[in-house]
């Protein structure tokens, strides 16, 4: 049986500090996730990155509210960034497709059946499904917490082996990362409480922050799913994880079951 993986690429990673997209790094991930494919592995992405896109792409001259904001940017920006991908994973031959979803989705039911037909399918048929949440129709009450929310879902409903979620810094700190006596917590064990060291910040460009992540690691890792926080802006992160490379820094949820 092949094995199947969940990556989430957030925000942080596929924006410059500019707010722009960092297309040469969207394109390094892409060459990863190709690679992924040629060692026989099945691959999810969970990608963040609409809004960020659409805001860069249209100048507006009068006020909107943040609902307002996020519909517009998100319809112009999926667009753009499904467009990207579908360019850079053509080069390798690779078919991707678009999977865009609400929260309302994963309640039991013939939506969810449906959803994880939809996923099945692509995944039969060498297409890789990228997923984001719709948020032209997802606002407030009904939206995710953020993409890690989503991408947890996600791998728990597609019963993925591994879900990697990928950030700006390079996992879970004992610390604040920015202390230079701050180490990073390598292996956390099934019931582990890290509470004390999450901060609640959000991050810059996205909804999420280390917390978010935190809580979606947690439940994943009691669905008997290995999770792996890393820092998706560097080189070649994704192969060294799957090649279990030592010296890759990163935080392991070690799933229930294994110990």
């Amino acid at each position: 049986m092949k094995r199947r993986i969940v990556v989430k690429i957030g925000s942080n990673v596929l924006t410059r500090p500019d707010g722009k997209l960092d297309v040469t790094r969207m394109s390094a991930l892409v060459d990863q996730v190709a690679w992924l494919r040629w060692q026989g592995i099945e691959v999810i992405l969970v990608s963040s990155g609409a809004v960020a896109c659409g805001r860069r792409e249209l100048t507006v001259d009068h006020s909107l509210d943040s609902v307002e904001q996020r519909q517009l940017f998100s319809a112009i920006g999926q667009v753009k960034l499904i467009g990207l991908y579908y360019d850079l994973f053509r080069e390798y031959g690779i078919h991707v497709g678009q999977v865009l979803t609400m929260k309302e989705n994963f309640d039991p039911g013939e939506q969810y059946q449906n959803q994880q037909a939809c996923m099945a399918v692509m995944l039969e048929n060498d297409v890789i499904p990228i997923v984001n949440e719709n948020d032209t129709v997802s606002v407030t009450e009904l939206m995710f917490t953020d993409n890690d929310e989503l991408s947890g879902l996600i791998a728990q409903m597609m019963k993925a082996d591994t879900l990697v979620l990928l950030s700006n810094i390079d996992g879970i700190y004992n610390a604040h990362p920015d202390n230079p006596a701050a180490e990073l917590i390598r292996e956390v064990a099934p019931g582990r409480d890290l509470s004390e060291y999450i901060q609640p910040e959000k991050s810059a460009f996205g909804r999420g922050g280390m917390h978010s992540k935190y809580t979606t690691a947690s439940k994943v890792q009691q669905a008997g799913i290995r999770v792996i926080i890393a820092n998706g802006e560097r080189e070649q992160v994704l192969v060294d994880l799957v090649q279990n490379k030592q010296n890759v820094p990163h935080t392991e949820f070690i799933p229930y079951g294994t110990h």
